[in-house]
C-alpha cells in the first residue's frame, strides 16, 4: 500500500490535489465555526448552488476561465443573503432555500438547452459531486487557490476579534461601536471565496459538510471559541488528507470519501464528548 501511495505521489496532479485539498479544508473549517454559531450553516449549500448556476452560464458563454464570472456572482449572492436576509420580508433561511433551488434548476436547464458536450450527465455529476476535477488541476489553478486561501487566512487572523464579536452578539457589538455591517460583508466575501474554491474538491452538493462537520466535531470537545476554531482546523485538515489518500488508494470518489471521513470523525468526537460529560 505504501509503495502504491509513493508511486502516486510521483505524479504532479496528485500533489496538486493534496495541496489544494488541505488549503480548502483549512479555510472552510475556520469559517464553519462562525456559520454554525450564527445559525447560517445552510448558507454554504445555497451559495454552492449559486456557483453551480454561474458555472453553467460561464460554460454557455464559452468563458476560458469561469472563475471570472463564478466568483463575483457568488460574492454578490453571499452579501445579499447575509446583509439583507434578516431585514427583508423574506427571511434568511427562506431566501437561502429559494436561491439554492432556483440557481440549481436554472443551471441544469441552461446546461441542457445550450450545452454542446457529448457527456452532459458526466459534466453535471462532476460539478455536483467533485468527481475527478480535483485531479485535473493545473499549476495556475493551484497558485490561484493558494493565493485566495492565503487571503482568507490573513483576513481571519487580522479581524479575529471583530469576527468573534459579530458571531456571538451582533447587537452588543453594534452598541459598542463595532461596524457590524462591514464585518458581515467581510464574512460574506470570505465565505463566497471558500465556496468557489471547494467546488473542485467536493462538488456543490457536499460543500456544507466540509464547513459544518469539523466545527460540530470540535464543539463536542471544547467550549471556547478559540479552542473550537483550532480543533476544527486540525480535524478538517486531517480528515481531508485522510479522505484524499483513501480515495487515491481505493479508487473512490474524492468528495464523498472526504465527507465520509468527516462523518466518522464527528462520531468519534461525539462519543469522546459524551464520555467526558459522563465523567464530570
Amino acid at each position: 500500500m505504501m509503495q502504491k501511495l509513493v508511486l502516486y505521489m510521483e505524479h504532479p496532479f496528485v500533489r496538486y490535489a493534496i495541496i489544494v485539498g488541505v488549503l480548502i479544508a483549512l479555510c472552510s473549517s475556520l469559517l464553519g465555526v462562525t456559520l454554525v454559531l450564527k445559525r447560517l450553516s445552510f448558507i454554504g449549500d445555497g451559495l454552492s448552488h449559486v456557483a453551480f448556476g454561474a458555472i453553467a452560464i460561464a460554460s454557455v458563454m464559452n468563458l476560458s476561465n469561469n472563475m471570472m464570472l463564478v466568483l463575483p456572482v457568488t460574492v454578490v449572492s453571499a452579501v445579499l443573503l447575509l446583509r439583507k436576509g434578516q431585514n427583508a420580508r423574506i427571511k434568511g433561511d427562506a431566501a437561502i432555500a429559494m436561491i439554492s433551488v432556483g440557481a440549481l434548476a436554472i443551471g441544469y436547464l441552461l446546461m441542457n438547452v445550450f450545452s454542446t458536450s457529448t457527456n452532459l450527465a458526466g459534466d453535471v455529476c462532476s460539478t455536483l459531486f467533485g468527481s475527478l476535477s480535483i485531479l485535473t488541476l493545473t499549476r495556475k489553478e493551484v497558485v490561484l487557490c493558494a493565493i485566495l486561501s492565503a487571503v482568507v487566512l490573513v483576513i481571519f487572523v487580522l479581524f479575529y476579534n471583530k469576527i468573534f464579536a459579530v458571531t456571538f452578539d451582533e447587537s452588543f457589538a453594534s452598541a459598542t461601536g463595532t461596524k457590524t455591517g462591514r464585518y458581515n460583508f467581510l464574512i460574506a466575501v470570505v465565505i463566497a471565496m471558500v465556496i468557489v474554491l471547494a467546488m473542485n474538491l467536493v462538488g456543490s452538493l457536499l460543500i456544507s459538510a466540509l464547513v459544518i462537520f469539523p466545527a460540530l466535531s470540535a464543539m463536542r470537545l471544547f467550549g471556547s471559541f478559540r479552542s473550537v476554531t483550532i480543533c476544527s482546523a486540525v480535524l478538517s485538515v486531517v480528515c481531508a488528507l485522510a479522505g484524499m489518500l483513501i480515495s487515491i488508494l481505493a479508487g473512490t470518489p474524492v468528495g464523498s470519501t472526504i465527507v465520509a471521513v468527516d462523518m466518522l470523525a464527528f462520531g468519534i468526537c461525539w462519543l469522546i464528548g459524551s464520555a467526558m460529560k459522563t465523567e464530570v
